[in-house]
């Protein structure tokens, strides 16, 4: 159990994560606010429950706590007078995964939640400061393996799903594995589960799903889920990537009623980039992550309603409006589509491929991925820039990175700044004109077999990690036939598609549009589907003004 607080310093400030608040700061909140005394053991807000509060300690202490009043009770910060308490949901709309504690009796201010989403909106100074703090706090959370527990087998397909969700998602939790963790398989016992029963999560100390999909995970954990009866809204969004949470930013902000749904993560490709260096605003580069994160939280301030896991089956048209399907899910619908579902990883052709994916073969490079591969050998396989920054990524933890490049020279599909970053950092080899031609391991991966292309020459290198960047094909299987797709699969727009009249953007169907990675001809740049997301709200209302549809307002 935690000590008395009385005998615990304040947990030290080291990452950004736990900023005081001036005087004047307190002054300006104490105006729409209400100040209580506190007396030691109260609690201020729980684990698993959405946060109606913005606390600020005036005088005494708090803990935040993960499985309050659990034998398995652990503190993870102490606070004291000038600090503010809460996590990345105050601001989402989604549960906390911490419970706050009084240890020392004092005063707090309680601000409501909506009101200071309110003035996280107003006040760019303040705004900067909070999400700063939530999103640093959320990577600490995660670095502590906080939140709900994941126990399973690293072969379990299943096992890999819950974990991706979790990972992509930048969801707090621990991953337990059965054949590392000696103590698994006496929890599981404890809990009168069998290993087929696996994997299981445990939320908050004693809520237990056996093999639940996502979207039980997701609703259980309180994240957004479609609803029934919600009527038709303007804008339906269909892929929440750099190009589809752009357009609800600025669809939402113009007032259109906005709904954007994701089968996976917010971020798209986008978030399993480590650094994006050459994004227009932040020249010191910010991670495709926290990029998505700052996102969502804009979108949110103005009103557009975020749905994760919800993937599209089906576009169809319905009595002057569109409805998107919804896998296991009510249908949405909406006066406009906007399609910006972009790509998935181009697998590689090599045997037993999926035997490996999750337990040796990757798709992406975050900190989830980057625990594992502490002081191990590392192949990345591709030269384009995604591989590039995972290179410079993983070489931080990996003994060696080795590249392996199909073609002779990194510069037809690299960005220069990447290449030069790559030739500075010392452990990263790239061996070009080389492909992978066997994956050799038990159960997990254990080796690499490549070849040398030109010369035909065999090397077979130890790792058992494998991460693949090898480029993308578009993820439109669900408009079959609801649109006109080119050749490759990437929906057609403007002047090449069969509707005479269609507007940049525009599908051959009238406010249906498509954005970013999934539409042909796009540059595939962060850039570009930002800035085609923001377009098509422009467009959008010039459909709206043809039509006469005028929009709902909220």
């Amino acid at each position: 159990m935690t000590r008395s607080l009385a005998t615990l310093p304040e947990t030290p400030d080291l990452y950004g994560a736990y900023p005081r608040l001036d005087e004047r700061r307190i002054a300006d909140l104490s105006r729409c606010g209400e100040r209580r005394s506190v007396s030691p053991g109260e609690v201020l807000y729980r684990e698993g429950e959405p946060a109606g509060e913005f606390i600020v300690i005036l005088r005494g202490k708090v803990a935040t706590v993960e499985g309050y009043g659990s034998a398995e009770e652990r503190t993870m910060a102490v606070h004291g007078p000038g600090r503010f308490l809460g996590e990345l949901g105050l601001l989402t709309h989604q549960v906390g995964f911490l419970t706050a504690v009084v240890r020392e009796a004092g005063e707090i201010l309680a601000v409501r939640a909506d009101q200071v989403r309110t003035l996280v909106a107003g006040d760019p100074e303040f705004g900067d400061l909070v999400l700063r703090a939530y999103l640093t706090r959320r990577t600490l959370l995660i670095g502590m393996d906080a939140g709900f527990r994941i126990i399973g087998s690293r072969y379990s397909p299943d096992a890999r799903r819950l974990r991706e969700f979790a990972a992509r998602n930048r969801l707090p939790h621990r991953w337990i594995d059965l054949e590392e963790d000696e103590e698994a398989e006496a929890l599981l016992r404890q809990l009168s589960i069998s290993p087929q029963e696996t994997p299981v999560v445990i939320w908050r100390g004693d809520q237990v799903l056996r093999n639940p999909t996502v979207a039980t995970l997701a609703k259980t954990i309180g994240l957004p889920v479609p609803r029934p009866g919600d009527g038709v809204c303007d804008l339906i969004v269909v892929g929440a990537g750099p190009a589809g949470l752009a357009a609800s930013v600025y669809a939402a902000s113009e007032g259109l009623t906005t709904v954007v749904l994701d089968a996976v993560a917010t971020g798209g490709q986008a978030s399993t980039s480590s650094r994006i260096e050459n994004y227009l605003g932040f020249p010191s580069g910010i991670s495709g992550a926290e990029l998505a994160e700052r996102a969502v939280v804009q979108a949110a301030k103005f009103g557009a309603r975020l749905t994760i896991p919800a993937e599209a089956s089906g576009l169809e048209s319905d009595n002057g409006h569109y409805s998107v399907l919804v896998e296991g899910g009510p249908a949405v619908q909406g006066h406009a589509v906007l399609i910006a579902t972009g790509a998935r990883y181009r697998k590689l052709h090599v045997p037993d491929l999926e035997k490996y994916e999750g337990c040796g073969v990757y798709y992406a490079a975050t900190p989830f991925e980057l625990r594992m591969c502490r002081q191990a050998p590392v192949v990345i396989v591709g030269g384009g820039n995604s591989a590039g920054q995972a290179a410079l990524y993983l070489a931080r933890n990996a003994s060696s990175v080795r590249m392996l490049v199909r073609g002779g020279d990194l510069s037809e599909s690299m960005s220069r700044y990447l290449i030069d970053a790559i030739s500075r950092t010392p452990g990263i080899e790239i061996m070009f004109h080389t492909e992978v031609r066997e994956l050799l391991g038990d159960g997990s991966l254990r080796a690499v077999r490549a070849q040398n292309n030109q010369t035909g020459h065999a090397i077979e290198i130890e790792t058992n990690a494998m991460f693949v960047f090898i480029g993308a094909d578009p993820y439109t299987g669900w408009l079959a036939g609801a649109v006109a797709l080119d050749d490759r699969g990437f929906v057609i727009t403007g002047n090449g598609s069969s509707h005479r009249e269609a507007l940049p953007l525009e599908t051959g169907r009238p406010g249906v549009f498509a954005v970013g990675d999934v539409r042909s001809g796009s540059v595939k740049r962060v850039a570009s589907a930002v800035g085609e997301g923001a377009m098509a709200v422009r467009l959008l209302h010039e459909r709206f003004s043809m039509t006469g549809h005028r929009q709902q307002g909220r």
